[in-house]
């Protein structure tokens, strides 16, 4: 039986794939972060020291996955920040707010350059929802 909620990795020919399910879109987008950094073995300096608050508005749940993701690679690849902590909440207008609490960077194994759209489509099941992210590395 599969966990409520959860990430793994895929096996894909060039690129990196992660699966993502969760019974919400809000716990969907917090659990594609983690897997995000989990699969680029993001390490970080002890303790929660930093914070920032995310605000997004998209027409779509793959617009709005992929517009979240790729920001928090801009604050990784800017700023060196990474964040153990998510919190999304996101209304029926696919507004965003997250609010985020991590640390700096210390080690990254492999670096993703970008979130594709590639076969992305999130899609409903009794469950909860469930979608397959690529990573262009």
């Amino acid at each position: 039986m599969q966990a409520e909620f959860g990430f793994r990795e895929l096996a894909h020919t060039a690129d990196w794939e992660l699966e993502v399910w969760a019974p919400d879109l809000p716990t969907l987008l917090e659990q594609a972060a983690l897997g995000m950094y989990t699969i680029s073995g993001v390490q970080l300096e002890p303790g929660e020291n930093q914070t920032r608050k995310i605000i997004l508005r998209a027409a779509d749940a793959e617009s709005l996955l992929v517009q979240f993701l790729s920001e928090l690679l801009w604050i990784e690849q800017d700023q060196n920040l990474a964040f153990v902590r998510i919190s999304v909440t996101v209304d029926d207008d696919y507004n965003l707010n997250a609010d985020l609490s991590g640390s700096s960077i210390v080690k990254m194994d492999k670096e993703i350059k970008a979130v594709t759209y590639h076969n992305l489509q999130v899609q409903a099941l009794s469950a909860g929802l469930r979608v397959n992210i690529v990573f262009d590395v």
